[in-house]
C-alpha cells in the first residue's frame, strides 16, 4: 500500500462515540473536531493522508493489561455505569468499543510504517491513554495506546529498542510502570514537576528497576516552565541519552497541555514550540529510525489553541517551512 503521502493521520469518526458526559468534561469530542478543521485548512494538508484504524483485537490488549481490568471494563460499561473508579474515567456504553479504536489506531500505524506505506504516523484518537495502567483506569484513560503500540512493534517486528518520549504535560504513570523492569524499552517524559501536578509520579529519580534501571527518564518541570525550559531539556539531557541509545522505532505521547492558555497544566509552552519539538523528533528519526515516527494523541484540552498546536507539530515533523502558526 504506496499512499505518496508524507505523513498519515489515522483516525475515526467512531471516536465522537465516547460521551464523557458534555463540555463540562475536559475530554470531550469537540477536541478532535477542533484538530481536524485546522488540517483541512493547512498548507499541509497536501501531505497528508488519512486512514481509518483497525480495532485492537483481544489479544493485542493483553499485551499491556490483564483479562481481569478487559472483563471489568467491558462489563461495567455495558453495564450502564457512567463512570469506573473515578468521576475522572467518564464512560459510556460505546466506550469500550471506541477504546479499543483508539487502541488500534497506533498498531495500524505501526503496520503502516513496516510495510512503508507512509514515512510518520499521527494516531488522532480518543479516549487517550498515557495514564491507563495494566489493571486500572486513570486521568481519563482506559488502554494504554502507547504501550499497546509498543509491544505490536517490538514482538510482530523485532523492533526492540523502542524509544517512547512523552511530552505531555503530566506524566505517564502507565508507560512508565509497563516498562520499568524491562531493558529493551527507553521512556523518557517531560512534563510538570509532580508536586504540583497530577497524577504525582514522575520524579527524576524515579528511574527503573531491575533490568530496567536506568531506561526510565524523567524531567519534571517548574509551574511557569515555558520553551526555553523545553527546549534546553531536548538537547541538553534528552538528544545525548538518545545518541548513546540509538533507537530502533520512535513512539511519541504527543500531549498539548503545556500551552500556556491550557489551563490543565501550569506550563507556559507556545504554539511554536510544538513545531520546534517536531522538527527534534523529525531529525532524530533521519538518523535513527529510517524517518519512522508513530505519534499518538494524548492531553491537550484548550479548544482555541489544540488546533494551531497539532498542526504546529506535524509541521515539525514534516520539517515544512511556513510562519501560518498562531501564538
Amino acid at each position: 500500500m504506496e499512499t505518496g503521502k508524507q505523513l498519515t493521520i489515522i483516525t475515526d469518526s467512531n471516536y465522537f462515540d465516547h460521551d464523557t458526559g458534555g463540555f463540562g468534561h475536559p475530554e470531550n469530542p469537540v477536541r478532535l473536531e477542533v484538530i481536524m478543521d485546522r488540517l483541512v485548512t493547512s498548507p499541509i494538508l497536501p501531505l497528508l493522508d488519512f486512514v481509518p484504524p483497525h480495532a485492537a483485537a483481544r489479544q493485542q490488549l493483553l499485551l499491556a493489561h490483564r483479562e481481569e481490568w478487559l472483563f471489568r471494563f467491558e462489563e461495567l460499561v455495558l453495564s450502564g455505569r457512567s463512570f469506573i473508579d473515578h468521576s475522572d474515567n467518564q464512560v459510556c456504553y460505546e466506550t469500550y468499543r471506541v477504546a479499543c479504536l483508539s487502541a488500534g489506531a497506533g498498531i495500524t500505524g505501526v503496520d503502516l510504517l513496516e510495510r512503508g506505506a507512509t514515512r510518520q504516523a499521527f494516531c488522532l484518537v480518543r479516549p487517550p491513554g498515557h495514564h491507563a495502567e495494566a489493571a486500572r483506569p486513570f486521568g481519563f484513560c482506559f488502554f494504554n495506546n502507547c504501550v499497546i503500540a509498543a509491544r505490536h512493534w517490538q514482538r510482530v517486528y523485532g523492533r526492540e529498542r523502542v524509544l517512547i518520549l512523552d511530552f505531555d504535560a503530566h506524566h505517564g504513570n502507565g508507560i512508565q510502570s509497563a516498562f520499568e523492569r524491562e531493558a529493551g524499552s527507553y521512556y523518557i517524559s517531560v512534563h510538570e514537576h509532580p508536586s504540583f501536578s497530577y497524577p504525582g509520579t514522575g520524579y527524576a529519580d524515579e528511574v527503573g528497576f531491575d533490568r530496567g534501571r536506568g531506561t526510565i527518564v524523567n524531567l519534571p518541570l517548574r509551574p511557569g516552565s515555558g520553551d526555553h525550559a523545553v527546549l534546553d531539556l531536548f538537547v541538553r539531557k534528552i538528544e545525548p541519552r538518545i545518541v548513546e541509545w540509538k533507537p530502533d522505532a520512535i513512539i511519541v505521547a504527543a500531549g498539548f497541555d503545556g500551552h500556556h492558555l491550557d489551563d490543565m497544566s501550569g506550563l507556559c509552552y507556545s504554539t511554536e514550540v510544538f513545531a520546534t519539538l517536531g522538527g527534534i523528533i523529525h531529525r532524530w528519526a533521519e538518523l535513527f529510525t529510517g524517518g519512522r515516527v508513530l505519534s499518538i494523541l494524548e492531553g491537550g484540552y484548550e479548544l482555541s489553541v489544540l488546533g494551531p498546536s497539532v498542526e504546529a507539530y506535524l509541521r515539525g515533523l514534516l520539517n515544512h517551512a511556513g510562519n501560518s502558526l498562531d501564538h
